[in-house]
This record gives structure tokens, sequence and C-alpha cells, in this order.
């Protein structure tokens, strides 16, 4: 069996209260081998007051939902389903059938957008130098010259010609392309 992640339905405001329980037991009850990772879907949003000033405020990208990565056995459904403040599996017809997981695209997708790549360097064998493509955005199918990589954040810092400029552009691993 191999581990995916799953949509799990929430009260609204609850998805934190939620997500600590649930990690609360998974320790307790030993499931770490099962149950891995909880998230609450959020990004980061920059609030102007009325005076002018700015401030960073998280935002969930969906409220009343919790993302879970488990092997999905009878233990594990069962945990996560009788967790306060959790109503249900989405994929789920419910009377006792097991939900259907993300597609490993919508998954990727999902953390990519909350900058939680799982893609890693080793795995896209970029160096300092080399040609890339962009693949999505306002500059896709631009190329240019990889500057930086940073492995913790999965990111990549490219020098793309542009109107006979130079510009540096921040991208993640996953919106590249080697050429």
């Amino acid at each position: 069996m191999e581990k995916n992640w799953y949509v799990v339905h929430t009260y609204s405001g609850y998805e934190n209260r939620v997500k600590a329980n649930l990690e609360k037991r998974v320790e307790t009850m030993g499931m770490q081998d099962k149950i891995f990772r909880v998230i609450v879907a959020e990004h980061e949003e920059i609030d102007v007051k009325e005076d002018g000033k700015k401030k960073a405020v998280m935002r969930k990208i969906f409220p009343g939902y919790v993302l879970v990565e488990l092997i999905m056995t009878d233990d594990a459904w069962y945990v996560v389903r009788n967790t306060p403040g959790v109503t249900g599996f989405i994929g789920s017809s419910g009377g006792g059938v097991k939900p259907t997981p993300l597609l490993p695209e919508e998954a990727e997708r999902l953390l990519a957008q909350m900058g939680m790549n799982e893609q890693r360097l080793g795995e896209v064998e970029i160096t300092v130098g080399e040609v890339v493509e962009v693949l999505e955005g306002p500059f896709a199918h631009f190329q240019g010259r990889v500057e930086e990589v940073d492995i913790e954040k999965a990111k990549l810092k490219v020098l793309v010609d542009m109107f006979g400029r130079e510009t540096v552009m921040e991208l993640d691993f996953n919106q590249i392309q080697k050429i």
C-alpha cells in the first residue's frame, strides 16, 4: 500500500484545531507509520491597514478543509474520521466506503501553491550556468540561464533576456524545464 493525499472536511474555522488534534492522536495512537503529514492549505497575503501600514497575514486557500497524507488502512481511516472537528473525507460516498485520494498532479500543484514542493534538486539536476525554459506564468516559453539554486526552498534564480534587457526571475523547480 502506498501513501496518498486525502482531503478531509472540517467545521469551518476549526482547521488548525483539527490539524493539532489529528497530530496528537497520531502520536498517542502510534500511527506515525500510516499517517504522515497534516496540512492546512494557507498562503501569505499582505493586508494594508487604513493608516497605510502593511501586515502579512495567512489566509486559508480552502476554508473548511485539511489535507492529510496517509496510507489508507482501516486503522488510519478510523483515526482521521473520529478526530474531533472532522465531518468526513471528500471523495467518499459514505456508508463505509473509503475515499479516493487526490491525483498526484493535484497534490503536487497544491503543495507548490503553498511553497512546499516535494521535488528536490536531486530529481531536477540543475546547476548554475545551465539554460532552462520557463514552463508557466507570464514568462512561459522564455529561456534563461540559471544564476542561483536554493535547495532548501526548492527555488532557483534564472536570468531571462527580455526586450534586450536581462531580468532575474525567482522560480520553483517545477516551473522550469532543462533544455
